[in-house]
């Protein structure tokens, strides 16, 4: 499967200036004046690929070939001929641009039908890798092989089309054609082809199919009355992110505010832990301190007897000569020194006693200091603590106010997602089941019910996103939530139908759907040409300043240059014709024609002097 891709377009005649426009292999631009021809290009290569009618203009007259260049996927170049109003195309494997007289390669015809052995639909579809899909044609299953002019159909838009009430994948406003739009849509976003069926069912296989058919309808039906939600499977998944956003965002402030918590809870520990060693030590340093206390009370008292002992000494005599107040000698009776002796041994008692008290006291008072700064160093510190603690005990607090509501919120976010998740099971169940129920063949399917091939909503979801992403690419307002409602099949946007809308919303719809299903295709390798010419697909957008559009949107210039930006990235090939100019920096970054009608450049498609004539 390969791109084709548009090389030019020209018109040939005897004795007629040659017209001719090249195709950029990425983004070309003809616009300018009306009447110049853009819109008979856009006509005149849907005739070249297997039109029915050729595009008539008083300037055509005279000529008598009309040439389209293609450049196949391998890069062979390849030139279609064919004459106004002709079924017959010759094919040159070379790239012509002038009147031809040389025999053709192969000659094909340009309309292809169910007996159609040599037709530029097969010719083309085979060179492009398609020639073996098969579409379905109608409600009883039976098939028929793709035409290229199924796929031109969704590729090139003339005017006319593009502001057509008619849906987009419509040839026709026939029920008969209905079926087989609605599986070449089907074929186009999913890949996936129509069997050949044999459509001959008796009145047995009948039966058996629609007791089939009535028991995925059961089934199909009790799953979705297990929904708890009407929500689409765009809305859930779209649901389902910003319900993810919500929960990584209240996870985040959950492990903040639970680190915090921990931090608190760890240094409240901490503080108990040194708190109750202080606690331990202060007891200590106190019950050192009374002790010592009352020692050092015991060591003044005794130095206070002392004093009072060499006091009473020196009232009772014990320290003077006479009578013995030790034996009562009186004097003469004394050996010498008697009195002397013992005095002198009572006092040197005393002393002793004194200085051993007081070496006691002295060394005892500096340990009772040292003990007091200790007692009021770990007092300090237990209030620290306690302080400290207390705080964490806040802090605590705090953490555990906000964890419990957070927590009970993350638990309902938590459940919801479940929810969604269940919902999405559930529809993704019921597709499988549709899917398997649209593959039922057999004429049990009646008017009004959906489509007998249709596709998936998973993939359909995906499309829709892209047609999305194209039209808010293009700052289109008010036309949100855009979608392909398959079994309508028409475009939704704004919560109308494209066929509800003004001229100007349903060209811009027509060219946004268009564009996003050739994005589609081309990203995930789907049947698609590779090309896409859209004729004025923004040009009825007007300043509601200066023409207001009654009851639709209020559109804007801006628009169109943001269509024309947004078109520099398309990935495949593409040829806008409208009016209005594009903006400088497209045009310096696209292949431009500008056709001046009967001002100074070129005139238009033809040349003046055809015009002339």
């Amino acid at each position: 499967m390969g791109d084709l891709r548009l090389v030019h377009l020209t018109y040939a005649g005897s004795g007629k200036p040659t017209a001719t426009v090249e195709f950029d292999p990425a983004l070309t631009v003809i616009y300018g004046a009306s009447d110049t021809g853009k819109s008979f290009i856009a006509e005149s290569i849907e005739y070249m690929l297997g039109g029915t009618r050729a595009p008539e203009v008083r300037e055509a007259e005279g000529y008598s070939q009309i040439l389209l260049g293609l450049r196949l996927p391998d890069g062979t170049p390849l030139t279609l001929l064919r004459a106004p109003h002709s079924n017959t195309i010759h094919i040159h494997r070379q790239d012509l641009r002038g009147l031809v007289t040389a025999f053709a390669d192969t000659q094909v015809t340009a309309m292809h039908t169910a007996r159609s052995k040599n037709s530029l639909s097969l010719f083309l579809l085979g060179e492009l890798g398609l020639a073996d899909l098969r579409i379905r044609k109608n409600e009883a299953g039976g098939s028929r092989s793709m035409a290229l002019r199924d796929l031109v159909h969704l590729s090139v838009i003339p005017e006319t089309r593009m502001v057509d009430p008619l849906s987009p994948v419509l040839h026709s406003s026939a029920a008969s054609g209905k079926t087989a739009a609605a599986s070449v849509i089907r074929l186009m976003l999913t890949g996936d082809g129509d069997p050949d069926v044999d459509t001959g069912l008796n009145a047995g296989q009948r039966r058996v199919n629609k007791g089939k058919i009535t028991l995925l309808d059961q089934i199909i039906l009790d799953l979705q009355s297990k929904l708890t939600t009407t929500e689409n499977v765009r809305e859930l998944r779209d649901r389902k992110v910003r319900l993810q956003a919500s929960i990584d965002e209240h996870s985040t402030t959950l492990r903040v505010i639970t680190d915090r918590h921990l931090d608190a809870v760890t240094a409240r520990m901490r503080a108990a832990e040194e708190l109750s060693t202080v606690e331990t030590r202060l007891a200590e340093a106190g019950d050192l301190v009374s002790r010592f206390q009352l020692l050092e009370e015991q060591y003044r008292s005794d130095l206070e007897r002392l004093v009072m002992v060499t006091e009473a000494g020196s009232l009772l005599g014990y320290f003077r000569v006479g009578t013995c107040v030790f034996c009562g000698a009186e004097p003469e009776h004394q050996n010498a020194g008697h009195g002397e002796h013992e005095t002198t041994q009572l006092h040197l008692a005393v002393q002793n006693e004194t200085a051993k008290t007081s070496a006691l006291l002295a060394d005892l008072l500096p340990t009772i200091e040292d003990l007091c700064t200790q007692f009021d160093t770990l007092s300090a510190r237990r209030a620290s603590l306690q302080q400290d603690a207390a705080r964490r005990d806040e802090e605590i607090a705090q953490a555990q106010d906000l964890l419990a509501p957070l927590r009970e919120r993350m638990d309902e976010h938590l459940h919801a997602r479940s929810e969604i998740e269940r919902s999405l099971e559930l529809h993704e169940r019921i597709d499988e089941l549709e899917e398997r129920r649209s593959r039922l063949d057999g004429e049990t399917v009646g008017p009004g019910q959906r489509p007998a091939e249709y596709v998936p909503n998973r993939i359909l979801s995906t499309f829709d996103e892209t047609l999305r992403r194209t039209l808010e690419a293009w700052k289109v307002p008010a036309v949100e939530f855009a979608e392909y409602d398959q079994y309508a099949m028409d475009i939704r946007a704004g919560g109308r139908p494209r066929v509800s809308r003004g001229k100007g919303v349903r060209s811009v719809l027509h060219s946004a759907f268009t564009t996003a299903l050739a994005q589609f295709c081309l990203s995930n390798s789907r049947p698609h040409p590779g090309f896409i010419v859209l004729d004025s697909p923004v040009v009825t957008y007007r300043d509601p300043i200066s023409e207001p559009i009654g009851d639709d949107v209020d559109l804007t210039s801006n628009v169109v240059d943001h269509f024309y930006r947004d078109m520099l990235d398309f990935p495949g090939q593409a040829v806008i014709l409208e009016n209005g100019d594009p903006p400088a920096d497209v045009i310096s970054e696209a292949s431009i024609y500008r056709f001046t009608g009967t001002g100074p450049g070129r005139h238009g498609f033809f040349p003046a002097a055809a015009v002339d004539d």
